[in-house]
């Protein structure tokens, strides 16, 4: 009897360890996630913020017991916004450090670097901040992407704010990566359905930081209206160049660079710049009471305000929490995707559109708005179009 006893208790170890070992990352104890952020390149300043935002949750959930008592271990590397960087952060992280879901990567070259080692071996690129349509195209079951593509947002907006500007020459200025080229798609393609052309381009090299021909050359053109495929310091850099050089066009970017660090970095020179955008920006005086509770906690908890960056690392681990605790116990690659082939997800404080998945839809919504820098602080001015 007694020797039955241990067999059978035996036999019941191999069973939960093998329920354990479903996917690599998920043990009895704890769920081991990866992000690769830049936190030493071009885009640092928000690589830093969704990483904040990804840890405010990451203890919330763990000081809550974690999600079905397994805690999160949420490991960063560094990219420095470099494809190259990003291949061998990706290889860390899913190799040796054995993570079970990459999330919130940030850069769209990067992604695109990265994905193949992470699909080798079953990882999920889960909700990547950018807004590129390869996120979720062409079809793959180990993407899922929360951001409205930077093509569309584009492509639906800009010919709203053309007509209201009366713009009679409409030009771009753009990053010369898959990024930027994104923007201008989206950008040609909603003045074609206004009958309109681009009149003009220029562009740049990631990382950078003299704009002076580029601006030139769309000021020569006699551009009235500038897109702009720019990120950061790329924002400010070819504002502030117009400016100095006495050329005043309306700039309308993407949610790329809808951040509060434009008008931090960029002071008035940035009044009157229009961007696409969903989640707000969390200022701590906002008049969204709940807002305005999220954003003290971030700031008490990291001493520096939040951002839109810090938004989207924050929701990205609470919707992983979400459907990994519907997923129960067995928690797995496969086990996720089923679930997560269900979710809808309402809108939240931050007024993000509402979203939803299926067994062939990998983008939660291609909905955005639009906001503009007044007085120093951007400012909602439209609401998602109606369906």
């Amino acid at each position: 009897m007694k020797a039955r006893l241990t067999l059978t208790a035996a036999a019941l170890a191999l069973t939960a360890g093998a329920t354990f070992a479903q996917s690599q990352g998920v043990s009895k104890d704890e769920i081991v996630l990866g992000s690769i952020q830049d936190l030493s390149g071009p885009l640092a300043g928000f690589g830093k913020q969704a990483r904040l935002g990804m840890m405010l949750r990451v203890d919330e959930i763990n000081e809550q017991g974690g999600i079905n008592g397994r805690k999160l271990r949420l490991l960063v590397e560094d990219s420095k916004y470099d494809p190259k960087t990003a291949v061998l952060a990706a290889q860390k992280l899913v190799n040796q450090d054995k993570i079970f879901m990459m999330v919130g990567h940030i850069g769209t070259a990067q992604n695109m670097a990265a994905m193949p080692v992470q699909f080798q071996k079953n990882v999920i690129n889960f909700f990547p901040i950018t807004a590129a349509r390869e996120m979720y195209e062409p079809f793959h079951k180990l993407k899922y992407s929360f951001a409205a593509t930077y093509f569309d947002q584009m492509k639906n907006s800009l010919p709203l704010v053309v007509k209201e500007k009366g713009a009679k020459k409409v030009c771009t200025v753009y990053q010369d990566d898959e990024f930027g080229l994104e923007v201008v798609r989206g950008a040609k393609e909603g003045l074609k359905s206004i009958g309109m052309e681009m009149a003009e381009e220029a562009s740049f090299k990631r990382g950078a930081t003299e704009f002076g021909s580029q601006m030139q050359k769309l000021a020569a053109a006699q551009c009235d209206f500038v897109v702009l495929g720019t990120i950061i310091r790329e924002t400010v850099g070819t504002i502030a160049t117009a400016r100095k050089l006495g050329f005043n066009p309306t700039f309308m970017g993407s949610s790329a660079l809808y951040t509060d660090l434009i008008h931090k970095l960029g002071g008035p020179a940035m009044n009157g710049l229009y961007a696409t955008m969903t989640v707000q920006n969390p200022y701590l005086d906002d008049a969204s009471q709940p807002v305005r509770f999220w954003a003290n906690k971030y700031k008490t908890k990291f001493n520096e305000d939040p951002t839109v960056f810090s938004v989207y690392g924050y929701n990205i681990i609470d919707t992983f929490a979400k459907v990994a605790g519907k997923a129960g116990p067995g928690l797995s690659t496969d086990s996720f995707i089923k679930v997560m082939d269900t979710m809808t997800i309402p809108t939240d404080i931050f007024g993000s559109a509402p979203a939803s998945f299926g067994p062939q839809k990998r983008l939660g919504s291609n909905a955005s708005r639009l906001s503009q820098i007044v007085d120093g602080k951007w400012k909602v001015i439209s609401d998602y179009p109606k369906n």
